[in-house]
């Protein structure tokens, strides 16, 4: 029987960027947006809050962008202040590359496991889908989702009692399979 877990976000990740006034390098990001006209020019910004100092700056969506190529529900969106599109746009690549950002996301995640009646068989099969890119090791979510230590997991890897198409070592933000034999 495949068993289903879905790794799920709980909240928008920590930015890892510095901050101009106290040197501080994480950011918090509360899903508010700034949007400039300048005739038919539109410039948008996500509005991040350094988590030290409490300064605001200013991760740039679009520059100088022609009123008519921006769909009007994304500019709704972004004058509803949508908590949802702030989540969509720090995970862009182009916006993350653009703003010079990284992400981090520690504590910001959950893993569920549907419940724990798993635990008691011998063979496990598991399918993991990722809500969100998260970036994880399947180390730890086998080991939160199991009730094992992760050197544990890492035995049984080494034993062969552990298997997957995906590579287990390091970290994966895509959906993968495995199989548990205890």
């Amino acid at each position: 029987m495949l068993n289903s877990w879905v790794v799920m976000p709980t909240c928008l990740p920590t930015v890892l960027r510095r901050c101009h006034a106290c040197a501080s390098d994480r950011f918090r990001a509360n899903g508010k947006f700034r949007v400039n006209a300048n005739h038919k020019l539109l410039d948008a910004w996500l509005l991040v809050l350094c988590s030290a100092c409490g300064d605001t700056a200013k991760l740039t969506v679009f520059e100088r962008a022609n009123v008519r190529s921006v769909r009007p529900e994304l500019l709704d969106r972004m004058h509803d202040n949508d908590p949802g599109l702030a989540a969509e746009l720090l995970q862009d690549p182009v916006v993350r590359r653009r703003n010079r950002i990284a992400l981090d996301w520690d504590n910001a995640w959950r893993l569920d496991t549907g419940g724990s009646d798993h635990l008691g068989r011998e063979v496990i099969d598991v399918s993991v889908r990722f809500a969100a890119r998260i970036p994880v090791r399947p180390v730890r979510l086998i080991a939160d989702g199991c009730g094992l230590s992760r050197a544990e997991v890492e035995r049984l890897m080494a034993e062969g009692k552990l298997v997957s198409a995906a590579r287990l070592s390091g970290k994966l933000s895509g959906d993968f399979t495995f199989m548990l034999k205890r």
